[in-house]
């Protein structure tokens, strides 16, 4: 890294990382739940694992905006000396770093299917949804104020790769072409590339 630069990884990416892993293995422990019948049945356990979904969505999507919006308000230029990380390497870091909590919740998930069926699988995958949702709403917001969100790597770490915990000061912005990822921290097609 060059001297007085800082490893910056996009805030939608670190955001969107963990959406497809709570999605899938959610999804799956939702399918091997609802083939036990459980203590309260299947119907009621899929009832009342849509409304954990619909609820972990809106909760996951919602929360924390305000302190979003404040450092995306407050966020200063990306100097020339930052490094801006690929995403796939932001993604891969926080894959790592949360593996065992994503493992700890999916056999949580599996075992209360013997009690409620389907339930907190549906909740896991409802909290994944909410990720995708803030993504976007991250990306929406990056499109209208034409510049990109960075967060320095170092604050992720204390944090425990939360963009928006009490470790993380402030923003760095860029261009809204900076790095490999689209506004909302997908992959950037190949034809955007430039």
């Amino acid at each position: 890294m060059a001297r007085g630069g800082q490893g910056l990884a996009r805030v939608a990416v670190v955001v969107r990382a963990g959406a497809a892993p709570l999605w899938w293995l959610g999804v799956f422990a939702a399918g091997i739940g609802a083939l036990v019948p459980g203590l309260t049945g299947r119907r009621i356990g899929l009832l009342a694992g849509a409304a954990l979904f619909v609820v972990a969505t809106a909760v996951v999507a919602c929360v924390r905006r305000r302190r979003y919006t404040a450092l995306a308000r407050s966020a200063a230029r990306a100097g020339k000396h930052d490094v801006l990380q690929d995403r796939a390497v932001t993604v891969r870091n926080w894959r790592r770093g949360h593996r065992w909590w994503l493992l700890l919740a999916f056999l949580a998930a599996l075992g209360s299917a013997f009690a409620v069926p389907a339930a907190a699988g549906l909740l896991m995958a409802g909290c994944g949804a909410g990720l995708w949702l803030k993504s976007a709403w991250i990306g929406r917001r990056e499109q209208a104020e034409d510049a990109l969100l960075w967060v320095r790597v170092d604050w992720l770490s204390r944090g425990f790769g939360r963009p928006a915990a009490k470790a993380v000061k402030a923003y760095r912005g860029t261009g809204i072409a900076a790095g490999d990822a689209a506004p909302g921290g997908a992959r950037r097609r190949p034809a955007a590339l430039v």
